[in-house]
C-alpha cells in the first residue's frame, strides 16, 4: 500500500568559530563562524521500511566528522568546506550516495580605533547578515551543483525610487509616484556554472585561485552600488540590472537571483492635526509586504 519514495537525514545546526593566525605575525588573526547543515542520501531505505539501523552513519557521528574536520583543514572560503565534507561523506561510506551540505557564515569584521588603524585580531558582528553556500553532489552521477548567497543585507535609500505606470484596475488604490523610500533585506543568490566549476576537486582549486571570495565581493558591491546609485523604476528593474551586472563580471556564474521584500514606509496623515503637506515623517508598515524575486540567466539558457 506504501512506499519510501524519497529520504535524507543528517544534522543541522553545527556551529563552530575558527581563528586564523597569521603566520609571520601571530597577532594578526582572522575568525570565521559558521552554523553547518550536512543531510546524507543513499541506501537507508530499510532504516525507514525495516527498522533495521545497520547502515545509518549517526548524526551524532556527521556533528563529529564536521568539527574534526573543521580544525584539520581550511575552512576559508566557506564553498572549500562544503566540497571538503562532501568528498569525505561520499568517500569514506559506501551506502552514502550523495549529500546536500548548507554552510551559513556569520559576518565579523576588523574596524578601527582612534588611531585610525585596524585592530589585529578585534571583530565587529555585522548581523544579521550573512555569507551562505550550499552545495549538493552525487557520487554515481557526479553531478555538482553550487550556490553562493548574501542574506539580510538591509538597505534602506530615502529617495531616488519611483513606481508609476502600472495595471490599473477597479481594485487599485496604489497612487503613482516619482519619489518614495525604498527599502529591503535583500538575499542574493549565485549558481556557478558546472562547466566552470565541475567536481570537488575544481572547487577546491577554484577556492585557491580566489574565484569565490572575489565573487561575493563583487555581488556584494554590485548590490549596494547600484541599490545606491540607480534612480529605480521599480524593484523589479533594480533586481535585474544588478544581476545582468554581476553575470558580465563573474564568467564562472550561471545564474543571479534576487528575493527583494519591498518593506514599506508610508506617510503619517497629520492633517486632523491641522498640518498639511507632510513629505518627511513615515512609519514603517511592517506587513503586508511586497516580495519580488527573479532569477536571471545567459542568454540561450533553458528559462526556469
Amino acid at each position: 500500500m506504501s512506499e519510501l519514495v524519497a529520504s535524507s537525514y543528517g544534522k543541522a545546526n553545527v556551529k563552530f568559530l575558527k581563528v586564523k593566525k597569521n603566520p609571520s605575525n601571530p597577532d594578526e588573526q582572522e575568525v570565521l563562524e559558521a552554523n553547518v547543515q550536512c543531510l546524507l542520501k543513499g541506501d537507508f531505505d530499510i532504516a525507514y521500511t525495516k527498522a533495521d539501523n545497520a547502515p545509518i552513519v549517526p548524526t551524532d557521528t556527521v556533528k563529529n566528522t564536521i568539527l574534526v574536520e573543521a580544525k584539520n583543514t581550511d575552512v576559508w572560503p566557506i564553498e572549500r568546506f562544503a566540497a571538503h565534507l562532501a568528498k569525505h561523506f561520499t568517500g569514506k561510506y559506501s551506502q552514502v550516495h550523495s549529500v546536500e551540505i548548507t554552510i551559513v557564515q556569520s559576518r565579523w569584521s576588523k574596524f578601527p580605533l582612534s588611531n585610525g588603524k585596524v585592530h589585529p585580531h578585534s571583530f565587529r558582528y555585522d548581523g544579521p547578515e550573512t555569507k551562505r553556500t550550499f552545495l549538493t553532489y552525487d557520487k554515481f552521477s557526479k553531478k555538482l551543483t553550487l550556490t553562493s548567497a548574501i542574506k539580510d543585507l538591509t538597505v534602506l535609500k530615502s529617495t531616488g525610487s519611483m513606481f508609476y505606470g502600472y495595471n490599473v484596475c477597479d481594485y487599485t488604490t496604489l497612487a503613482p509616484t516619482t519619489d518614495r523610500i525604498l527599502s529591503t533585506d535583500v538575499y542574493a543568490l549565485w549558481t556557478f556554472d558546472p562547466k566552470a566549476v565541475p567536481t570537488l576537486d575544481s572547487v577546491l582549486q577554484k577556492a585557491d585561485e580566489g574565484l569565490f571570495d572575489s565573487t561575493y565581493d563583487k555581488a556584494r558591491n554590485t548590490t549596494l552600488e547600484m541599490f545606491a546609485l540607480e534612480k529605480s523604476a521599480s524593484v523589479q528593474a533594480t533586481m535585474y540590472n544588478m544581476s545582468h551586472s554581476i553575470l558580465e563580471q563573474v564568467p564562472e556564474v550561471a545564474t543571479v537571483s534576487y528575493e527583494l521584500p519591498n518593506k514599506h514606509y508610508i506617510l503619517f496623515n497629520l492633517e486632523w492635526k491641522g498640518i498639511k503637506g507632510n513629505k518627511e515623517l513615515f512609519y514603517p508598515s511592517p506587513d503586508p509586504n511586497g516580495l519580488i524575486r527573479s532569477t536571471v540567466g545567459r542568454k540561450g539558457a533553458a528559462k526556469l
